[in-house]
C-alpha cells in the first residue's frame, strides 16, 4: 500500500511540471567531427544559438559543450565538465523565447530592415535535412590456447551503418549487426550451435519536422531503456520542455534475439526538461504492457529522473512498479516494486567529488512465460539489494586516487558480496613518459575470497600513429569448501594499436596466463575501418 500512495503523489507531481507553460524550444544535433582541441556539432540551422551557450546530451542535463564559434549549421565546441564526447553522439539546445527578443533588438543594429528580411528567406529555403552517412566496420578474431584444455577459436565481424537525412530528405536509416562465428575441432562431437547472427538496431527514421519524428523497425529507445529493443512503431513529440512518445511492436525472442511475433508489446511516455539557472532535470514517466501469444504477461509503470542542482550536485533515479499479476488464474492489480536505483554524486571541486548508490532488484515475473514457476519464484520473492561509495582525489595535476566500497545483500543472506577496491593514476609520468595505474580490488561472497593486484603502463610509441598498452596482473582466489582451496594466477599481457590512417586502425592483443593447474594464451586481433560521406548543399 505504501508502495501505491508513493507512486500515486510521483505521478501528481510530475503531472503538475508537465503541463506548464512553455516558453522554450529544444534544438537538436549530432557531433559530426571530434579534433584534438575541439567538437564539431550539426545542426539544423544555428540561428538560434550564440556563442557561449551550453550543448547537453539528449539523456542528460549536465553541460558537456560550450560554443565557441559558428556557421549557419556547424557549432564548434570545447568539453566541459569532463564529458566524454563520441562522434555520432546526440546533443541539444534550449532557446528562450525570452531571449529571442534580445536577439532581435541585436540583429536590427547590424543588418537593415531589407537585409534581414532577405537573410530570412535564405535560410527558410535552406532544408534542415542535410545528408550526412557514417559508419563502422570491424573484424576480430579470439583465440585462447591451453596446455590442458582444447583450444578455442572464433572470429566476430560487426557493422554499424548510419544515415542521416537520406539524400536531404527527412528519412534517416540506422544499423548494427553482428555476426560470431566459433570453430571447433573436427574431432569433438559438438551438437550447440557454432555460428550467431544478431540484429540490434536495424530502423528507418521519419522527421516530419524538429519537433516530431517516427521510427520503424528494431530500435532501442533512450527514454525507455530498460525495456530493450523494441521491433515495431516509435513515435515522440516535444513541446518545448514538454515531450509525449508511445511504442507499438514486439519483444525479441528470448533466446536467439530473432523476431517473434508472439511477444507484442505496447506503451507510452511523457516527459519534462527542466533547465534554470540552479537546477536542471529531465524526468520520465511510462506505462507498459507486454503480450505472450495473445496474453498478459507483464504490465508496469516506470520513472526515470536525473538532475543537477548549483552545478555541484547530479542525481540519478530509476523505479519500475509492477502492475499486473495472475496466480492460478487469479487476477489482481497490487503494486509490486520490481526495480529501483538511486545514486548521487557531489563535486567538492575539481578536485574532489564523492558518490553514493543503492539499488533493489526483484526478479521480474512473466506470468505467461514462466507458468510454471510463478509461485515458486513469488514465495521467494526476496529483492538482491546493494549499496556502493565511491570518491575521487585529484591531490595533484597529473596525479588522481579513488576509493569505492559496494555491498550486496539479501535477507536470506545469499548471494551476498563486499567489494572494496583503489587506484593510484600518474598521467605523466617523468622522463620516462607515458601512463602509470595500479589498481587493487578485494571481493568477499558466499563461496569466495579473491584478492587482485594489477599494474599497467600506457604510451605513445610513434605520436599519433602507435599505442601501447602493458600491464600485469595478480590474481588470489580462495575457495571455501573447495578441494582446490587457494589458486594463485598471473597475467603479463601486452596491447598495440596502430592507427593506419584516420579511418583505419589494426589492434594486436596477447596475454599469458599461469597458474598452478594450467597456462594458458590468448591473442587477439582486430581491424576497424570507419568511414563518414557528408553532403552540403
Amino acid at each position: 500500500m505504501k508502495f501505491k500512495v508513493i507512486f500515486l503523489l510521483i505521478v501528481v507531481m510530475i503531472n503538475t511540471n508537465l503541463f506548464g507553460q512553455a516558453n522554450d524550444e529544444i534544438i537538436t544535433g549530432k557531433v559530426s567531427f571530434i579534433t584534438s582541441k575541439n567538437v564539431y556539432v550539426k545542426f539544423d540551422t544555428t540561428e538560434k544559438c550564440n556563442i557561449g551557450d551550453t550543448l547537453k546530451f539528449l539523456n542528460q542535463i549536465t553541460p558537456c559543450l560550450l560554443v565557441k564559434n559558428k556557421s549557419s549549421n556547424s557549432l564548434v565546441c570545447t568539453i566541459i565538465n569532463e564529458s566524454i564526447v563520441k562522434k555520432g553522439d546526440q546533443v541539444y539546445f534550449k532557446y528562450s523565447a525570452t531571449n529571442k527578443k534580445l536577439n532581435i533588438v541585436a540583429n536590427n543594429e547590424e543588418l537593415s530592415s531589407k537585409t534581414k528580411q532577405d537573410s530570412v528567406k535564405v535560410k527558410s529555403k535552406k532544408s534542415y535535412n542535410t545528408s550526412q552517412i557514417k559508419g563502422r566496420v570491424s573484424v576480430a578474431s579470439y583465440s585462447a590456447l591451453s596446455n590442458i584444455r582444447d583450444d578455442r577459436n572464433s572470429i566476430m565481424s560487426t557493422i554499424a551503418l548510419d544515415a542521416y537525412h537520406i539524400n536531404n530528405s527527412k528519412f534517416s536509416f540506422e544499423s548494427y549487426l553482428n555476426y560470431r562465428k566459433n570453430f571447433i575441432a573436427s574431432d569433438i562431437d559438438y551438437t550447440r550451435e557454432t555460428s550467431f547472427f544478431n540484429v540490434y538496431d536495424l530502423s528507418l527514421k521519419y522527421d516530419m519536422n524538429p519537433t516530431f519524428s517516427i521510427s520503424l523497425g528494431r530500435k532501442i529507445n533512450p527514454k525507455m531503456s530498460s525495456i530493450g529493443a523494441i521491433d515495431g512503431l516509435q513515435a515522440e513529440k516535444y513541446f518545448g520542455k514538454n515531450y509525449i512518445g508511445a511504442i507499438a511492436g514486439f519483444r525479441p525472442d528470448f533466446y536467439d534475439y530473432s523476431f517473434n511475433a508472439d511477444l507484442f508489446e505496447y506503451g507510452a511516455y511523457i516527459g519534462r526538461l527542466t533547465d534554470s539557472k540552479n537546477f536542471d532535470s529531465q524526468t520520465t514517466l511510462g506505462f507498459i504492457e507486454q503480450r505472450n501469444s495473445g496474453e498478459i504477461d507483464r504490465k508496469y509503470a516506470y520513472l526515470q529522473h536525473s538532475s543537477t542542482v548549483m552545478s555541484k550536485l547530479n542525481i540519478f533515479a530509476s523505479a519500475e512498479v509492477d502492475l499486473y499479476n495472475k496466480v492460478n488464474d487469479s487476477i489482481n492489480s497490487d503494486f509490486r516494486l520490481t526495480n529501483l536505483y538511486v545514486s548521487a554524486r557531489y563535486r567538492f571541486n575539481r578536485k574532489f567529488d564523492v558518490m553514493l548508490s543503492f539499488d533493489s532488484r526483484k526478479r521480474i515475473l512473466y506470468y505467461e512465460t514462466f507458468q510454471t514457476e510463478i509461485e515458486k519464484i513469488l514465495d521467494d520473492d526476496i529483492a538482491r539489494q546493494g549499496l556502493r561509495m565511491r570518491i575521487n582525489i585529484r591531490p595533484l595535476k597529473y596525479l588522481q586516487t579513488g576509493f569505492s566500497y559496494s555491498k550486496r545483500f539479501q535477507s536470506d543472506n545469499q548471494n551476498k558480496s563486499d567489494n572494496i577496491y583503489g587506484y593510484i593514476t600518474l598521467s605523466k609520468i617523468p622522463v620516462v613518459g607515458g601512463r602509470l595505474s595500479l589498481d587493487y580490488n578485494m571481493n568477499t561472497s558466499n563461496y569466495l575470497k579473491s584478492n587482485i593486484f594489477s599494474i599497467r603502463h600506457s604510451r605513445s610509441i610513434i605520436e599519433n600513429k602507435l599505442n601501447a598498452d602493458f600491464y600485469y596482473r595478480f590474481a588470489n582466489y580462495d575457495y571455501f569448501n573447495s578441494f582446490t582451496p587457494t589458486n594463485k594466477q598471473s597475467y603479463y599481457g601486452a596491447n598495440l594499436s596502430l592507427y593506419i590512417n584516420r579511418t583505419l586502425m589494426l589492434s594486436v592483443f596477447g596475454e599469458f596466463s599461469t597458474s598452478s593447474l594450467e597456462d594458458n594464451y590468448r591473442i587477439n586481433t582486430k581491424l576497424v575501418k570507419r568511414f563518414s560521406n557528408k553532403n552540403k548543399k
